[in-house]
């Protein structure tokens, strides 16, 4: 089995800074998604996580690179090495540049900058001498320029590449000498255009690819990754705002020689530019509408009124309550952006119903922004209001599930909270303790598209239009953790999204779907038929927190149901020959199915815990039995798989001594302190 790598993971750890690093996640979104999901990681994920088979990108971006050296070296750039030599691509903006050559010269006889020495990476066999243009200083604006590049368009195989172009830079090096390199796999891919203030050799490279054994390096001295509309014309010095203009001026070129230079990377570039999403507004209703107005008045204690409106100010987000006579008079409704991108003819309704927000398409704080909630007192919402989603649909299907012989779900789903663009269904439940103590159990949040989806550990699940995405509320009591523990939760989750996939309708009970230990869902590649290869489509992360005793639970869930990218979806499995006759899914029954499922398998197993029964199903469908795996924490020992523990869920393993023979130890595992690369059969301690 190959797993197929969609994450880009973009360094935020020891040395950078927080705005090269938005810049980075920025255009990299931009470029990059559905295709990808683009990831800050620190060097704790380097370090300590099996990053390497899902990662398709290992981004370095500005800073100070003697803080990455301080955090890497050694154990961090070993893995770092041997990652892009198998294959892997590096690309290392201005400080990752320096970090990626043999030796860093920097500012050389500046005894309160200077900086020289060399580096382990040396991705590049010679130096990174800069500052190529003096002024550079610390956290400043005070040495930033418009530099002109001049491109070699013969190192890039076809697509729109820009002859020269003008970029922001901020104390960037010249790859010295890089035009004697070539035997050693080195390409100029962009020079300065003007006269340098350090020597530069032959050349006076500014960006260079280098290819690395099996993989390659793209490094740097400038910010490419920069784009103009996320500049404060304001920052230091008078010229700044003809910077910014020029910047503006040449900001095409900029993003094709990018995009070029991604491409040269190996990555898939999206067709068109992913513009920044506006948040839309929040729909609450229910299955009963009389329930609305009846859970409104539970909030009285948490809603604040202020120049005759109600908030509610939570501890991460805050929430205006709009009255019903007045959300279609708002003078602030955004009229040109949809979901994912483009407004199409006739979906004029779905752009009135984004807020004003990161529609100039640039970095937005997504936090500061009041979330406009509607609340559906006597009808549920209508298609021009929630285009993306049927509400109808939803709960004709929930209602219809919930009286099927064997169900006894009647809780989840029955209060719904949608948004057609939100930052992420967990956190905006989870971190808001305020609100969430006011909702019901089974209370869920579901979306069309997240621009701040999180994952377990270090992982971000990429959730473009397409997706299934919902957050469930639970209130778990104390009292049940002999018979119930906690932990069991996410299992039972992962056990609800293969049983509701399959169970779906008649004849959708094959369907190669799968979960992974121990919150993850695979489904055969329908890209390779004949070969029994899975891909991850969807996740589960379940955050929680105890009061009153009870755990609070936000669970919550993303699936890819309807968007190819960016690995396959539950509809692109209907597409191969077994299951062609198959009607394609729907996101609202989907829901309803999985959200009955999960109650129903809840309920059985508050009342006789992690059973038999369930324990057949969970191995049923998960794709560990008598799998062979390394645990690298415990030295390397070699194991076998065989199942999780009844009593606290963790994952057992037989060790294998010689010829791969039991030696009689069996050792348990938990969840949340191990990192399973399955593709690799390795076992990591997480830290």
């Amino acid at each position: 089995m190959a797993s197929r790598k969609m994450n880009v993971l973009v360094y935020s750890g020891n040395g950078s800074t927080i705005e090269s690093v938005r810049h980075c996640l920025y255009t990299l979104r931009r470029l990059l998604s559905p295709n990808y999901a683009v990831i800050p990681v620190t060097e704790m994920v380097i370090l300590k996580e099996p990053w390497t088979a899902s990662c398709a990108l290992l981004v370095f971006p500005g800073g100070a690179d003697m803080g990455y050296c301080r955090s890497l070296n050694g154990e961090g750039n070993q893995r770092i090495d041997q990652y892009v030599r198998r294959g892997g691509a590096y690309l290392g903006f201005c400080a990752g540049g320096y970090y990626g050559t043999a030796r860093c010269e920097f500012e050389i006889g500046n005894r309160m900058l200077e900086v020289v020495g060399p580096r382990e990476l040396s991705f590049f066999p010679g130096a990174c001498r800069g500052c190529a243009f003096k002024g550079f200083v610390y956290h400043s604006e005070a040495g930033a320029k418009a530099v002109e590049l001049n491109v070699n368009k013969e190192a890039f195989k076809g697509g729109i590449v820009p002859q020269t172009f003008r970029s922001y830079y901020n104390g960037g090096g010249v790859f010295v000498d890089a035009g004697k390199y070539a035997d050693k796999g080195v390409e100029i891919l962009a020079s300065y255009a003007g006269s340098l203030d350090v020597d530069g050799g032959v050349g006076a490279a500014a960006v260079i690819y280098c290819k690395v054994g099996e993989g390659g390096a793209l490094l740097t001295g400038p910010h490419p990754e920069f784009a103009a509309v996320n500049l404060d014309v304001k920052s230091d010095g008078p010229d700044y705002p003809q910077l910014v203009k020029a910047l503006e001026e040449d900001d095409s070129s900029r993003v094709n020689f990018l995009k070029a230079c991604l491409a040269k990377l190996g990555l898939i570039i999206s067709q068109e530019t992913t513009s920044v999403p506006s948040l839309s507004r929040l729909h609450l209703s229910s299955l009963h509408h009389f329930l609305i107005p009846e859970l409104l008045v539970s909030w009285e204690n948490i809603i604040t009124k202020q120049d005759g409106e109600e908030y509610i100010k939570g501890e991460n987000d805050t929430f205006h309550l709009e009255k019903q006579d007045s959300r279609w008079s708002l003078n602030s409704l955004v009229k040109n952006l949809p979901v994912p991108g483009i407004v199409k003819e006739g979906d004029e309704h779905a752009a009135d119903q984004r807020d004003d927000v990161g529609s100039d398409d640039r970095i937005v704080d997504y936090n500061a922004i009041t979330k406009r909630l509607i609340p559906h007192e006597t009808e549920w919402p209508g298609t021009k209001e929630t285009p993306y989603f049927n509400h109808h649909s939803f709960y004709a299907n929930l209602r219809k599930y919930q009286e099927e012989r064997e169900s006894e779900a009647e809780e989840f789903g029955k209060y719904l909270l949608y948004g057609e663009v939100v930052t992420s269904t967990n956190t905006m439940l989870e971190k808001n303790t305020k609100l969430l103590s006011c909702v019901p159990t089974g209370f869920t949040f579901t979306a069309t598209t997240q621009v701040a989806g999180r994952g377990r550990g270090s992982n971000v699940w990429v959730s473009p239009a397409g997706s299934l995405i919902m957050s469930v509320y639970m209130k778990h009591p104390m009292e049940l953790s002999n018979i119930a523990p906690v932990v069991f939760i996410q299992y039972l989750a992962a056990i609800a999204i293969v049983e509701g996939i399959q169970s779906y309708d008649r004849g959708y009970n094959d369907l190669p779907v799968k979960l992974k230990w121990p919150n993850d869902i695979y489904a055969q590649d329908p890209s390779k038929p004949g070969k029994k290869e899975y891909v991850k489509i969807g996740g589960i992360l379940v955050n929680s927190s105890y009061s009153a005793g009870a755990y609070d639970l936000v669970v919550g869930i993303g699936l890819n149901t309807t968007n190819a990218a960016p690995t396959t979806s539950l509809n692109a499995l209907l597409s191969t020959p077994a299951f062609s006759s198959l009607a394609p899914f729907i996101v609202e029954k989907l829901l309803a199915r999985i959200l009955t499922k999960f109650e129903t398998i809840y309920k059985r197993f508050i009342r006789t815990g992690f059973d038999q029964k369930i324990e057949e199903i969970y191995y049923k469908n998960w794709l560990h039995t008598d799998q062979i795996v390394t645990l690298e924490a415990e030295g390397g020992v070699r194991a076998r798989i065989k199942g999780i523990t009844t009593n606290w869920g963790l994952l057992k393993a037989e060790e294998l001594g010689w010829e791969d023979r039991p030696t009689g130890k069996m050792w348990e595992l938990q969840s949340d302190s191990n990192s399973f690369d399955f593709f690799r059969g390795l076992l990591k301690r997480k830290v």
